[in-house]
């Protein structure tokens, strides 16, 4: 009677083993999905923010009033960042690059100053960008604004396919994820079928004997969720020794984000499948437990 006991013990033990690893494989999917969907978006925001809008300023503007201009224009909801690039350090730039001073032989610095502006990742679109450039063009000291039409063009549309792919295969993958663990959650139930029926015949009510397999099902959520952000973080670590760049992208906010998704759909979607599982079992008959 004891070595039964101990073989169903151990049979059982193995059976979580196996729930836990099979559980954690699929989180640790939907967790690289869900940070791929963040980083994504973080890196859309990224490159927005780092196209550049200048404005060429005119000769006779000084630059007292250009670092005013440019206090003034920060202000605005549209601006995340403005640089100053004064005529004396253009020409400075220019006389290291050509290996020559150009002002020797025209006899005056030929260079006008500019400033160098950084939209918010929201307004770094062609929409955006032409009722900007008229509120910009209002000074009349402002000659020219110039930006990367063709590269913003580029960016967004890359970046919109990027991001309906993820989302789609977020949908998909969070499908494929519900339905693997609810099999390998089935099948945990399964193996006890009889156990549920006999629980039945003495009189337990439903929720009695739902109440172990729910607290298992949640353990075993738990357990896979600390191993797929486990696995996911040291993915990261591992990430950002190859590239330290990619930390502009993969804030704390990413990774506290994935983390919690994690550990909500091992817990949630375990918990939701032990549910129905048992209860398909308690609405059989004893006749219909031998025909699956």
């Amino acid at each position: 009677m004891s070595n039964k006991k101990k073989r169903r013990n151990c049979r059982h033990g193995l059976q979580g083993i196996t729930l836990c690893i099979s559980t954690a494989l699929v989180l640790i999917l939907l967790g690289m999905v869900v940070f791929s969907v963040l980083t994504a978006q973080n890196l859309s925001a990224y490159v927005k923010e780092n196209l550049t809008v200048s404005m060429i300023l005119s000769e006779d503007m000084n630059n007292s009033e250009a670092l005013q201009l440019s206090k003034d224009i920060a202000k605005r909801k549209y601006v995340s960042k403005v640089d100053f690039i004064s005529k004396e350090q253009v020409l400075k730039e220019q006389t290291a690059a050509m290996g020559t001073d150009p002002s020797e032989f025209i006899g005056a610095n030929p260079f006008v100053s500019s400033l160098e502006l950084r939209l918010r990742a929201g307004y770094a679109n062609t929409d955006s960008l032409r009722w900007i450039v008229k509120d910009l063009k209002k000074n009349k000291k402002v000659t020219d604004i110039t930006y990367p039409q063709d590269l913003m063009d580029s960016v967004n549309d890359n970046l919109r396919k990027i991001n309906l792919v993820l989302l789609v295969l977020a949908v998909l993958l969070t499908c494929v994820s519900f339905s693997l663990i609810n099999n390998t959650v089935k099948l945990g139930v399964y193996a006890r079928r009889f156990n549920i029926h006999t629980m039945k015949l003495v009189g337990a009510s439903w929720g009695f004997i739902r109440r172990p397999f729910l607290r298992k099902a949640m353990t075993i959520g738990l357990i896979a969720a600390v191993i797929a952000n486990a696995v996911l973080a040291a993915g990261i670590y591992l990430l950002y020794t190859y590239e330290p760049g990619v930390i502009a992208v993969i804030t704390w906010q990413v990774m506290s984000i994935t983390g919690a998704s994690v550990f909500l759909f091992g817990i949630l979607i375990t918990l939701l499948c032990a549910y129905f599982s048992v209860n398909k079992f308690l609405k059989m008959k004893a006749g219909d437990l031998y025909k699956i």
